[in-house]
């Protein structure tokens, strides 16, 4: 059987490959196959194989052939980078979220000049990418071009992506250029005071991202394998949260995994809010939730709930399968258990997603000022990742976000939920480049979008 596409989602537990026709007229998704990745073995194309053939198995075909193949990987724990900025509230977190946003894992803040301290921290990274920022166009020159030397001193590989200050991206490329490394340039993340800028770098990301590919253990002979794009998983569905606003308005996506659990939202916020905010946010945010997998993770998310209250819930003893996770439920009793820590984690990485109010209190009274992500223009929330789109649960538990009582929390006030059954966010958000229009159908079919 010949696709006119494949597309690779090699995920840190699951490795999903979905087969598509039609895309110049009516697109639909012909097949998919899944396998749980292999990167244990030393080589994560096993599992691609065999997710392949899961295809073809359930396809009921004999061979399989494509006119185009492309994939996305958060295997092996995604793109390694570390952001160094001026001052933390402004361009330190403005780099942050322009890498969390393009799919990297974020292991190192720092902001103002790096200190000896710093570097050693840097060293133990050992980044796949370094984003170096600092200061307002023509404002604070001293600190970029500081800790471009210093950058530049660092026996380090890996590539130097500079979105900070104008007024001395001269100096900066010619510092870290000296110094052997390979420079790219984005515009400045925080060029004027409150206003971001992430969008021009978190493509440059994921542009680097493609050309290096150093993630798990066979992913070169993936990119040898397809003949499109490798973009970051989660940088992929934050493609498609994008896409999907342009169509149906502001949007949450939340892609619940292994693991991690990724919120991606794609919002303005209220002016209500707005106006209280100590510090702007970007319109697309992501935020990753490392120690929220229903797998790999899954005894933190116990704990979290407390072993009475889980078994209270369930009505079982959950113990064997607190020893021995299970990657895919079978059974009642297991897919119950999976669906209660699914729960958990939606529930947490929203609350660490979602903006909150605070009051401060002064000689002038109290003053309430707004911190985070405003989500309450919200008016789509959608559900990917195993659990939720293989759970019948799924709906459930993202419905239960909208329940009232949510204090000082700005989450959305009224929302219309739904699934991404065919589990392909990941999928559709890679084909965007090339084919935005199948992208946004296949998308939107998935959701049982009805207008």
């Amino acid at each position: 059987m010949r696709v006119d596409l494949l597309v690779a989602d090699v995920g840190s537990t699951t490795t999903v490959v979905s087969a598509f026709h039609g895309l110049g007229g009516e697109p639909v998704m012909a097949a998919q196959g899944l396998s749980p990745t292999t990167v244990s073995e030393g080589d994560v194309t096993a599992g691609l194989r065999r997710a392949m053939a899961a295809l073809k198995a359930n396809a009921g075909w004999d061979d399989l052939s494509w006119d185009e193949f492309y994939a996305c990987s958060s295997a092996a724990g995604g793109l390694k980078m570390t952001v160094h900025g001026l001052v933390y509230d402004m361009t330190a977190k403005a780099a942050q979220e322009a890498a969390l946003g393009a799919g990297a894992v974020v292991k190192l803040v720092t902001a103002g000049e790096l200190t000896e301290h710093d570097r050693e921290a840097i060293m133990k990274v050992r980044p796949n990418i370094v984003l170096l920022a600092g200061g307002v166009d023509y404002g604070d020159r001293q600190t970029a071009v500081a800790n471009a030397r210093r950058l530049a001193e660092l026996p380090l590989a890996a590539p130097v992506i500079y979105a900070g200050n104008r007024a001395v991206r001269a100096e900066v490329v010619d510092a870290l250029e000296q110094g052997g490394k390979r420079v790219l340039v984005a515009e400045n993340v925080y060029p004027r005071i409150d206003d971001l800028n992430v969008e021009p770098t978190r493509r440059l990301i994921q542009q680097v991202f493609e050309e290096h590919i150093v993630v798990a253990p066979g992913m070169a002979r993936i990119r040898q394998l397809v003949n499109g794009p490798v973009m970051p998983t989660p940088g992929a569905v934050m493609n498609a949260a994008m896409l999907l606003r342009e169509i149906i308005g502001d949007v949450m996506l939340v892609d619940v995994g292994g693991a991690t659990t990724d919120v991606h939202s794609v919002t303005e916020g209220a002016e209500e809010f707005n106006k209280l905010l100590v510090s702007p946010e970007p319109l697309a945010k992501r935020t990753v939730e490392g120690d929220l997998g229903v797998y790999i993770n899954a005894a933190n998310l116990v704990s979290r709930i407390g072993s009475p209250e889980l078994e209270q819930s369930l009505g079982f003893d959950p113990a064997p399968l607190v020893e021995r996770p299970v990657l895919v439920p079978a059974g009642e009793r297991e897919r119950a258990f999976v669906a209660r820590l699914a729960k958990e984690a939606v529930e947490v990485a929203v609350a660490r997603h979602a903006g909150r109010l605070r009051y401060l209190y002064g000689p002038a009274g109290r003053i309430t000022v707004a911190e985070g992500k405003d989500l309450s223009r919200v008016g789509t929330i959608i559900g990917t990742g195993g659990p939720l789109t293989a759970l019948s649960e799924g709906r459930a538990i993202l419905e239960g976000l909208l329940s009232p009582g949510r204090g000082r929390e700005m989450y959305p006030k009224k929302a219309r939920v739904y699934i991404d059954r065919q589990y392909i966010a990941a999928a559709t958000g890679v084909m965007t480049r090339r084919y935005p229009g199948a992208a946004r159908r296949l998308l939107l079919g998935s959701m049982d979008w009805k207008g």
